[in-house]
């Protein structure tokens, strides 16, 4: 699965992350959008022919746009371990997506807490954190988002779920708000839509960091 990402965001970021107190310098909110199988070319705004997406040109348009960079890895789990620490994910021992099977091992290991997240980099420059979707770098609570540094989660831990019955690959329950399982009455991603437009709505007023996680 390739990922709309890159290092220069990552860059990006903890350039405004790092700017000095005394700089009264404004803070630009952040929403950072990752969607599974969404190859470099699929935005009208990217090159796409055939494909019309008017709001993404638009945010493209009004934010930042790249035009010149890679992921780092073709599949899930890796490629968001190293967007997390800004390392490669081997350095993590994670280089394949989790499964959940449980003879794998898989639901027992995860992204390790450090302190050094890109979450906890934009909480320490005075951000408010939001993850919205998939996460897919752990099971175990001391794996979840909010371990991570992120304020706020809404969305599930494995690599992919039922977008109606909100069940994982081997039948488990799986949706969780900050580490309490909840139940969902409807299609996940209109609900992704609606709790992404309301975390905006509700921290319009001070900087914030929002990402926007859509599985497959």
């Amino acid at each position: 699965m390739r990922r709309f990402v890159g290092a220069a965001l990552f860059a990006l970021i903890a350039t405004i992350a790092a700017a000095q107190p005394n700089i009264a310098a404004p803070k630009p909110n952040v929403v950072l959008i990752i969607a599974d199988d969404l190859g470099y070319g699929d935005l009208s705004s990217y090159g796409a022919p055939d494909i019309k997406t008017p709001n993404l040109d638009r945010l493209a348009k009004e934010g930042v746009r790249l035009s010149d960079y890679y992921a780092n890895a073709p599949v899930c789990t890796p490629t968001r371990a190293a967007l997390m620490t800004g390392r490669y994910q081997q350095r993590v021992l994670l280089e394949r997506p989790l499964d959940t099977n449980a003879t794998s091992g898989h639901l027992e290991t995860g992204l390790p807490v450090t302190g050094q997240s890109l979450p906890r980099l934009m909480k320490n420059a005075g951000y408010t954190t939001g993850l919205i979707g998939k996460w897919h770098l752990g099971y175990k609570p001391e794996y979840h988002p909010n371990s991570h540094g992120f304020d706020y989660f809404w969305g599930y831990l494995a690599g992919y779920i039922d977008w109606y019955q909100h069940v994982r690959g081997d039948g488990a329950a799986d949706l969780w708000e900050n580490g309490k399982a909840v139940t969902l009455d409807g299609y996940f991603n209109d609900e992704v839509t609606r709790r992404a437009e309301q975390f905006i709505s509700d921290h319009a007023t001070a900087p914030f960091f929002l990402e926007v996680a859509l599985g497959q």
